[in-house]
């Protein structure tokens, strides 16, 4: 068959296509298009419900959390406990939170308006959280380029200081912000703003808005003026570095802008917040004190874990009302100091002065190589401790001289020895010899015992009365005898001035060990009819409900018969006006009192134990290593000028 080249052959003729086909092939692409844009946006939907249920699940579980918390312990705002001196004022606090919970209604409106206007504008219409003041708080810090403002609101604030979430982290955040919403369903928004009042640090260890206005501006928080309601609440955001009392200028810099701030949201006018910016900050004078650490509150404390629960001495909010009375605590921590640097004054003085000695461990029992001192006051007929001083520096040296330190007591005995003589029949003005002592005058065991009188002198026969007056010794022995040996033992054991006394006629010159405390509560029993009250410091303790939880309800025991125990107080009266005591007036006592004065053998000791209607003073001078404070150093010139300074301070002469 004859074929024709290729290139020969006439073209085919294209098929045409039908006009419809046409169109759907150019529809083809558009619908793909379409198809995708269905896909992606069912993708999407997807992904976007996926995430709704994994924030569902997310919110769940945080409001789930937020639902096992305890509520109620938002209004159990801790407060410190109050230590109240015997006339009801604050004597110290005791370690912890620094806050006194007072209701709205002793809040200055001055106070809320200023921190809604600082903190949370929207407050009143909010519903624990504020979407707009988190937005407004991501774009300022989105445009600042870190974290200048936070969005939380007081609800969310509350719960922050209320529970333990943790950290500035984004799981804190939310917990917060499920607390927040339910908070606003359990309270009002008053009492939101009431707990979150109480909650607030304002720097300075100060807690709560009462505690904070009486530190700084020393009032009510009921009667904070608006500046001063500005400067506080220009403080929370920043309380330490903005305190008054660290940075004037800072805090009356946000006192300002927190007046603008309550201007412009509508709390005060124009006028109001000009008049208020150009106020002067007057704060309190003095910061407030740390809680105050000395002896008595040592005692203080020892007492109360005898008496209560420890776990409702930690619930704190306490009331815990004492014998102490503040003006002769201060009188004694004074006295004490003020009359041994007078000593280590004198040219000839031989021992390292406390300015000199280096610092040694405050808790150890050794004690100082410098002089020291210890003093308390009681009460004569309760026992109630008015003033206890345990050295001279209770940060340097914690030891209690006065109640733990037991010393020689010498010649601060001898009213005990007169009194068992007086008890056994022996008249005040029966004469006795006063020379000393002769063969055969003490039993052949003792033959050579032979005290002397300190000035040594000896003055024949005097009225027994004289003896304990003037101090004599030779006198003293010879009273004791007459009572017997043993009757005095007996008396000196059942007035506790010591556990061990010796069975030698030294006991009647106190060649024993006893401390301040025994001394001082036993002349009160001299003071009160020979009935001894039994020693203590806190006499009430309340909650912060105000209800009872101990009341010290009196102890007390006879040591002595009154009769003995009223002539012996009366010789002691005679031993302030014309004995050993006699100095006091000079020195610028001017009530009536009775008391003796102690030297020990070697001037190691000085004592004096006196008293007048209502308190008995003990006052003790020595070394913590017995040694001799100075030469002729007596209980009239070393512990006297204490004792003065205490008596007089307690406004009962």
């Amino acid at each position: 068959m004859l074929e024709f080249p290729r290139f020969l052959m006439p073209a085919k003729t294209p098929k045409r296509r039908h006009p419809a086909a046409f169109r759907i092939a150019l529809l083809r692409p558009r619908a793909r298009r379409r198809r995708a844009r269905r896909h992606h946006t069912r993708r999407l939907g997807r992904l976007l419900l996926a995430c709704l249920i994994l924030w569902g699940l997310v919110a769940g579980f945080y409001i789930a959390w937020a639902w096992t918390f305890d509520l109620q312990m938002v209004g159990r705002i801790p407060e410190s406990s109050l230590v109240l001196d015997r006339n009801g004022a604050v004597y110290t606090r005791l370690a912890g939170e620094n806050r006194r919970t007072v209701p709205l209604e002793k809040i200055s409106p001055w106070f809320v308006r200023a921190v809604i206007a600082r903190e949370d504008s929207r407050f009143r219409s909010h519903f624990g959280v504020d979407p707009i003041g988190i937005a407004r708080a991501a774009v300022r810090n989105l445009i600042a380029g870190g974290v200048r403002q936070g969005g939380s609101t007081l609800t969310q604030q509350l719960a922050r200081n209320s529970f333990p979430l943790g950290g500035q982290t984004i799981h804190r955040k939310i917990l917060e912000a499920a607390l927040a919403l339910r908070m606003e369903m359990i309270f009002s928004k008053d009492e939101i703003l009431t707990h979150y009042m109480n909650r607030i640090y304002f720097g300075a260890g100060l807690f709560g808005i009462e505690t904070a206005s009486q530190a700084y501006f020393q009032k009510p928080a009921a009667d904070l003026t608006l500046a001063e309601s500005a400067l506080l609440a220009g403080l929370i955001r920043s309380p330490n570095r903005l305190s008054p009392f660290r940075d004037p200028n800072g805090a009356l810099r946000q006192r300002n802008i927190t007046l603008e701030q309550m201007e412009a949201q509508g709390f005060i006018s124009a006028g109001q917040m000009l008049a208020a910016q150009q106020e002067p900050v007057l704060l309190a004078a003095e910061k407030p004190a740390p809680p105050q650490e000395d002896w008595a509150m040592e005692i203080v404390s020892k007492e109360l874990e005898r008496i209560l629960p420890q776990d409702v001495i930690d619930s704190a909010g306490l009331k815990i009302f004492t014998a102490l009375d503040t003006g002769m605590q201060r009188a004694a921590t004074d006295a004490v100091e003020a009359t041994l640097r007078e000593v280590e004054a004198r040219k000839d003085y031989p021992h390292p002065r406390r300015e000199e000695s280096a610092v040694a461990d405050p808790q150890s029992r050794d004690g100082t190589p410098y002089l020291q001192a210890a003093a308390m006051a009681v009460d004569n007929h309760t026992g109630g401790i008015r003033a206890l001083v345990g050295g001279r520096d209770y940060a340097a040296s914690k030891f209690n001289r006065a109640f733990f330190a037991a010393r020689q007591v010498g010649s601060s005995a001898k009213p005990f020895v007169y009194a068992a003589a007086f008890a056994n029949g022996l008249n005040p003005d029966t004469p006795i010899s006063d020379d000393r002592l002769q063969p055969g005058e003490l039993p052949k065991a003792w033959k050579n015992y032979d005290p002397v009188n300190s000035d040594g002198t000896y003055r024949g026969m005097l009225p027994a009365r004289e003896g304990l007056v003037l101090s004599r010794n030779t006198m003293s022995v010879r009273v004791g005898m007459s009572a017997g040996l043993d009757r005095v033992r007996e008396t000196i054991l059942k007035a506790e001035l010591t556990d061990d006394a010796p069975r030698y006629p030294s006991i009647f010159l106190g060649s024993f060990s006893g401390t301040l405390r025994a001394l001082t509560t036993a002349y009160a029993a001299l003071a009160s009819g020979g009935v001894k009250p039994e020693m203590h410091l806190v006499e009430r303790v309340e909650n912060a409900q105000g209800r009872t939880l101990y009341r010290y309800k009196g102890s007390s025991h006879r040591i002595l018969p009154a009769g003995a125990a009223r002539i012996t107080a009366s010789i002691l009266a005679d031993v302030m006006t014309r004995g050993t005591g006699a100095s006091a007036s000079a020195l610028g006592y001017k009530g009536r009192a009775a008391g003796k004065t102690g030297t020990t053998n070697g001037y190691r000791d000085a004592w004096f134990i006196g008293f007048d209607q209502q308190t008995t003073c003990g006052v003790w001078v020595g070394f913590d290593k017995p040694q001799t404070i100075v030469e002729r150093g007596y209980g009239a010139t070393l512990a006297l000028p204490i004792w003065v300074k205490i008596m007089n301070a307690s406004g009962s002469n």
